[in-house]
């Protein structure tokens, strides 16, 4: 799994709140492949390439770039990680018959596909292993077990761990329920690298030593992660 970094003008100020990002979750992007979406940056291809070094400075992986149009770039799209996804679709002024410009109008977009039924959780009665990575985005993950460090466990809804949580437990890609619920973590025993609820990190340099070692809830409280003892 990938992350997605959209970088929006001005580039500088975009950078500072990366900066800032990375003082609070400074091991987020350890080991992690990370895609750029370039579409807001139109007309400034010249600095494609800088930002690149400074992402990379910053110790963040790009493994390509989306959002681009490859021919607009030319000779710089050598120095840039490969593209991975084309642009979108736009009304361009063409000549008809007499002369004059006509507006090709975009077809519309297809209606939208009725929401899926909501799907079943998943249990996993073994461990999770260092190493290994557990992605489930459709809805919530219970671990019979722990959940080893260098290891982590990412969930559409709600995470369940019965053991010690070591590793990564990464919940609510989905964001709330259709009944405006929020996802939620618990693990039996707290010794966590990072816990994540939609798109909000703690490492665990900043969560309390007072709950490191118990049984513990994290959910989302505004735009902080909230932690409680559950003994």
């Amino acid at each position: 799994m990938a992350v997605v970094l959209t970088p929006e003008p001005p580039l500088a100020g975009w950078m500072l709140q990366l900066d800032g990002q990375l003082s609070r979750s400074p091991r987020f992007f350890d080991g992690r492949p990370v895609v750029v979406d370039l579409a807001a940056l139109p007309g400034q291809h010249a600095e494609f390439a800088g930002l690149m070094d400074g992402l990379a400075a910053r110790g963040i992986r790009v493994i390509g770039i989306e959002g681009v149009d490859e021919e607009a770039l030319g000779p710089l799209l050598a120095a840039l990680p490969p593209v991975i996804a084309g642009g979108r679709t736009v009304g361009l002024p063409v000549l008809v018959a007499d002369g004059t410009p006509e507006e090709v109008t975009p077809a519309p977009p297809p209606a939208p596909e009725p929401p899926p039924e909501p799907a079943p959780a998943l249990v996993l009665d073994r461990p999770v292993r260092s190493g290994q990575s557990v992605a489930y985005t459709a809805g919530d993950v219970t671990v019979i077990g722990s959940v080893a460090s260098g290891s982590e466990v990412i969930a559409g809804g709600s995470i369940h761990i019965y053991g010690a949580l070591r590793g990564r437990a990464i919940a609510g890609l989905l964001g709330a329920g259709p009944n405006g619920q929020r996802p939620r973590i618990f693990c039996r025993r707290l010794e966590a690298e990072l816990l994540a609820i939609d798109g909000v990190y703690k490492t665990a340099d900043e969560m309390d030593p007072a709950l490191q070692g118990r049984a513990v809830q994290v959910w989302l409280d505004g735009d902080e992660l909230a932690m409680a003892a559950l003994d």
